[in-house]
């Protein structure tokens, strides 16, 4: 029996584009960020009646996949937190984004339909931190007069692992909330005061759909995949827009790509009234100078196809695109991974 990928990660708890066992000597290896799964996994499945060669990817955070690049066990890792500059140049590495998408908080209160709770950064921060409890807080029935929520305990659910989507949550949290930042701040691991911990998006997702009155934040493909209720979440401007990719691309229509190195930037908490808050794009790290030069080639050859030929199905799981000028800046990128012979290994 074929069973999809994204619905075999979720039952055994590791995502993986396809079964290890099954993976050839030539295809491709990479680690990392669950974020990007759902969207890797599709590129992955199209490239192969494409080209022949597989993606073997394993999702076991953005952690697991810095730790994993940096030990020369995968061919690339994936990462939601952008490493820093000097960190990039001290491991030798070159990073760039593929996509961008959205984190949503997703809930489980029976009978609510996605779209209609609405939270605040500070809400959500609140509830976090362990300061609002109860559904029936005063600060949520405010916000959403009309909508009925039960008298009931909170579940916050967050990640275990070490993750981007953390710190790409936790760096919205920072910067709408003043007292999240002082207590916690953002990064890819917190000491959470309350709740439950889930491996992964996948753990999280699963972790919701089996607490009751729970919440979470997932990339907003998991919430859609699994038929989550999501949160309207307001933004900069105080609207609540939806979170699909019309809202991502707003958040990241004016990003200066350039600004950090390795295109590093946030993109959370951006200006316009149809601005999704918590947008991020997410990441690949390979090596300057790679030990294998074909290997790296074969990488940046699978990204480059997912680039010209994979904007639909990224867009069928709400994933958004790169601007055609980030590409553009990309590919200038790679010609500085060479070989020991100083030749670029991309072949483009």
């Amino acid at each position: 029996m074929h069973v999809k990928p994204f619905t075999f990660a979720l039952a055994i708890g590791l995502a993986t584009v396809q079964l290890a066992s099954s993976a050839l000597a030539g295809d491709i290896t990479g680690a990392g960020a669950t974020f990007p799964f759902p969207v890797y996994s599709k590129w992955a499945e199209a490239y192969r009646k494409d080209t022949g060669t597989g993606l073997n990817y394993q999702s076991i955070g953005s952690g697991g996949g810095i730790k994993q690049i940096q030990a020369k066990t995968v061919d690339f890792g994936a990462t939601d937190a952008p490493l820093k500059g000097a960190q990039l140049e001290k491991d030798g590495l070159v990073q760039f984004p593929t996509v961008m998408g959205g984190v949503v908080t997703v809930v489980n209160i029976a009978g609510l339909e996605p779209g209609k709770l609405k939270l605040t950064g500070d809400i959500i921060a609140d509830i976090y931190a362990g300061r609002i409890s109860k559904w029936s807080d005063p600060k949520i029935a405010k916000l959403n007069d009309g909508l009925k929520l039960p008298d009931a305990t909170i579940t916050p659910v967050y990640r275990s692992d070490a993750s981007g989507t953390t710190n790409i949550f936790t760096t919205y949290l920072s910067a709408v909330s003043e007292g999240w930042k002082k207590e916690f701040g953002a990064a890819t691991t917190i000491s959470w005061p309350a709740g439950q911990g889930g491996k992964g998006n996948e753990g999280v997702t699963a972790t919701v759909k089996q607490v009751p009155n729970a919440i979470g934040y997932v990339e907003s493909a998991y919430a859609k995949q699994n038929k989550l209720a999501y949160a309207l979440i307001e933004n900069k401007a105080g609207k609540f827009p939806l979170p699909d990719d019309k809202a991502f691309q707003a958040a990241a229509a004016s990003a200066d790509w350039k600004a950090q190195p390795g295109f590093g930037i946030s993109l959370t908490n951006q200006a316009g009234d149809e601005a999704w808050p918590i947008t991020a794009a997410t990441f690949i790290l390979v090596y300057k100078e790679p030990a294998d030069p074909a290997k790296a080639a074969d990488v940046l050859k699978f990204f480059d196809w997912a680039y010209k030929n994979g904007d639909k199905l990224a867009i069928d799981l709400d994933y958004v695109p790169l601007p055609d000028n980030v590409v553009a800046l990309i590919h200038d990128e790679w010609k500085g991974i060479k070989g020991k012979d100083g030749k670029p290994v991309s072949g483009m």
